[in-house]
């Protein structure tokens, strides 16, 4: 039977789809780090939903999908889709959008928020399901194979831990990251993640490695820090922030230089890392330590 015309279905997400669910999410994008483990934790959480396509006993594709708990800008939703490039072209994304669309109208989200892949065939897929096209996005490579840049001076009165440090209470942490997302650029406003929220969400994601995290200190409080996730073999720069009062100062590329200097230490392989493309000083930074942009991904919404 030719691929195109064998038979599909959408249902929900199981447990044993873990593996697929992820290798559909990834397939053409090397740059992605995520586990199966991951995909797992994520659907446990209260606001994602996921559902998958299967074909021939296969996962081959992906809609991962619900409201935007944390802003302020009411009836909010995100909405991300993947096929595996060798099962596209029979209508596998257009039925996931499809379903996972009319699931989000139900839980009330009014707008629809997703991200197509740099492709033509990605960005006219969105524009012929009447998604707008917004911001752009850009993904960045970093070999840690090869000598990094030194790392920067220590200014006075700083301090460099790790996460690893806050395990008893990482509340310094998170005022560091609510505020620093506050003037994240971006279409809706994020500032209304409550701290338990956080600690379930961000905290204690399965592949957040606080031995890596760097925090820096300004005379024993938490000012900025760089976030790292892991899968074993690669770095994500999960999020870099310094607080609103300590900006200017460097401390972003100071936190990001030891957790990056920790990460190959420890033997990991590559580092990548995702900014908005109006993001000038985490550009500037990422430039600094000669990251290469690998891929690039645009901001699409649709009312519902």
């Amino acid at each position: 039977m030719p691929m195109t015309s064998m038979p599909y279905h959408i249902r929900p997400f199981a447990p044993e789809d873990a593996s697929g669910a992820t290798e559909a999410y990834r397939a053409g994008r090397p740059h992605l780090v995520v586990t199966p483990e991951v995909t797992n934790w994520l659907v446990g959480l209260p606001h994602f939903n996921l559902l998958v396509a299967e074909r021939g006993g296969q996962v081959v594709g992906s809609a991962r999908f619900g409201p935007v708990a944390e802003s302020t800008t009411p009836d909010q939703g995100f909405l991300n889709v993947s096929v595996m490039p060798e099962h596209r072209g029979a209508g596998i994304g257009t039925a996931l959008l499809t379903a996972a669309e009319r699931e989000l109208a139900a839980l009330g989200v009014r707008d629809a928020h997703g991200w197509a892949d740099g492709t033509p065939e990605a960005l006219g897929f969105a524009a012929a399901r009447g998604y707008r096209r917004g911001r752009r996005a850009q993904y960045a490579g970093l070999d840690l194979t090869v000598p990094l840049p030194p790392l920067p001076p220590t200014p006075p009165g700083i301090e460099l831990r790790t996460a690893a440090d806050f395990l008893d209470d990482p509340h310094p942490i998170y005022l560091v990251d609510i505020d620093a997302t506050r003037s994240e650029p971006g279409d809706l406003v994020l500032d209304d993640q409550s701290y338990e929220s956080w600690l379930a969400e961000i905290w204690q994601r399965p592949d957040q490695d606080h031995t890596l995290t760097a925090v820096a200190l300004d005379h024993g409080e938490a000012v900025a820090f760089s976030a790292a996730q892991t899968d074993g073999r690669h770095y994500w720069s999960a999020f870099t922030a310094t607080r609103s009062t300590h900006r200017g100062r460097g401390l972003a590329k100071l936190a990001k230089a030891h957790a990056l200097r920790r990460a190959q230490d420890r033997g990991l392989a590559a580092a990548y890392t995702h900014n908005d493309g109006e993001n000038a000083p985490m550009l500037a930074i990422n430039d600094w330590f000669g990251y290469g942009v690998c891929a690039e991904e645009w901001k699409h919404s649709r009312t519902l």
